[in-house]
């Protein structure tokens, strides 16, 4: 069977005046999509969710041509109606870089990029950069996309990772977390953004490739390159809006197309997020009991296991800074004893310390904690990306927090929710086995 462009011709592409090598981009559009079937003709804003792509990848400079690839006409239509073009291929393939070997059969070229067509949120200054790396070194053969992820959206299978060399090149793509931090380090991933720009001769031989058992297994077809030994070159952007895989996929899509999310409301913060903790003291880290001695000097009951959790998660890359609206000679020598570098103490405008101790810290209220159990701690709550509430506070307090501790202050709450950040950030071994915790604590205060 033949197919044909839907322009019932495809136009030969000619090398510019400087030489350079020709690049077009195909928008794969599958119609009969299997959890969500017609989706490259969803409606997004007023328009498809092909037309937001192809109008995209037509902002990329130095692109001789833009097509989407498709196996219906009612694509092929919708797509001719927007003033764009396509190409007719097999509904038969296995994987889109086969159908993008029958596009190259039909429109030569010399570097062919993969845009998904269900990527309506794809940046043209991604792609850009995509094109540009394949122009300016001859030896990569294949080009794709990366940006950094959390220890929390890493251990998800569904989410590619991959491992770079020093020059950009993948060394291994894996739906496990890789690397493994075998000595529970802080570590960073990459995940994998499923664009391509491939040199026309890569296509000519990939379907001759045979498939590797890695392939086999982690279900990526981009493994059959790197057993051949070709080579793939990652380039590293900002971290990516979402794609459209579901109808919730698609509703998120149109709420952040429309303005109706921000960004920030489609990604809350998250404890894998967290890298400062700040606790209140009176009623976190003790029961808020007071105790005089003789000389008036007023005491407090602290709790070994908030000591501890607080030295794990220092030790952990997380910092702890303790704050109080108190301040107290016993304080201080509690403080020193945990050897915590920052504090802030006897201080009544909680957001204003908070977001001092964020800037100290060089983090991002996205990337900070608190811990409170009074209306003095409300400030700091509204500041804070997380914010966390002892049980035993007043109801208003606990509706304010984004989440209430289970367990009282003065008794470990602090270590509950040392505890969850550690195991949000893969890193539970530390308090729950023995090789784990000697690991990382050779010298400590509790």
């Amino acid at each position: 069977m033949t197919f044909e462009s839907k322009e019932k011709q495809v136009l030969p592409l000619a090398v510019n005046s400087l030489g350079q090598p020709t690049v077009v981009i195909v928008i794969p559009a599958r119609y009969g999509s299997t959890r969500l079937p017609g989706k490259p003709l969803a409606d997004i804003a007023g328009k498809s969710m092909v037309q937001h792509v192809y109008e995209r990848a037509c902002e990329v400079q130095g692109v001789h041509a833009v097509v989407v690839a498709t196996d219906d006409e009612r694509v092929a239509t919708a797509v001719h109606d927007f003033g764009g073009r396509s190409v007719m291929t097999s509904a038969e393939h296995p994987s889109g870089t086969d159908r993008l070997a029958e596009v190259m059969a039909q429109l030569p070229a010399d570097i062919y990029v993969n845009l998904q067509g269900d990527e309506p949120l794809v940046r043209p200054g991604d792609v850009q950069r995509l094109v540009d790396g394949m122009l300016a070194d001859a030896a990569v053969s294949v080009g794709t996309l990366c940006h950094p992820i959390d220890s929390q959206e890493a251990q998800s299978p569904n989410t590619v990772k991959l491992v770079v060399a020093d020059n950009g090149d993948a060394l291994y793509f894996s739906r496990s977390p890789i690397p493994y931090p075998r000595d529970k380090e802080h570590v960073s991933y990459l995940k994998h953004v499923g664009v391509y720009a491939y040199r026309r001769e890569v296509l000519q031989t990939y379907a001759q490739l045979p498939q590797p058992m890695a392939e086999k297994a982690e279900k990526l077809e981009q493994l059959r390159l790197l057993a051949a030994g070709l080579r793939i070159r990652a380039f590293e952007v900002e971290p990516t809006g979402p794609g459209v895989d579901t109808l919730e996929c698609l509703e998120q899509v149109r709420a952040l197309m429309m303005g109706t999310i921000s960004a920030f409301e489609q990604k809350q913060p998250s404890l894998a997020d967290v890298r400062l903790v700040i606790p209140d003291v009176d009623g976190v880290l003790t029961d808020g009991g007071l105790f005089y001695d003789a000389t008036g000097e007023a005491l407090k009951r602290f709790h070994v296991r908030d000591g501890l959790g607080m030295r794990l998660l220092e030790e952990s890359g997380v910092r702890v800074a303790v704050l109080s609206g108190r301040d107290s000679p016993v304080l201080r020598k509690r403080v020193a004893d945990l050897g915590l570098s920052f504090c802030l103490l006897g201080v009544k405008d909680k957001a204003a310390a908070c977001q001092a101790l964020m800037q100290q810290a060089g983090v991002t209220a996205a990337q900070t904690a608190c811990l409170g159990d009074d209306s003095i701690d409300l400030p700091a709550f509204a500041v804070c990306g997380l914010s966390y509430a002892v049980p035993d506070a007043p109801q208003y307090v606990r509706a304010a927090a984004t989440a209430t501790l289970s367990t009282p202050g003065g008794y470990g709450a602090f270590r509950e929710l040392a505890d969850a950040i550690l195991s949000a950030q893969g890193q539970e071994d530390v308090v729950a086995s023995a090789s784990g915790y000697s690991r990382l604590m050779s010298q400590m205060a509790q």
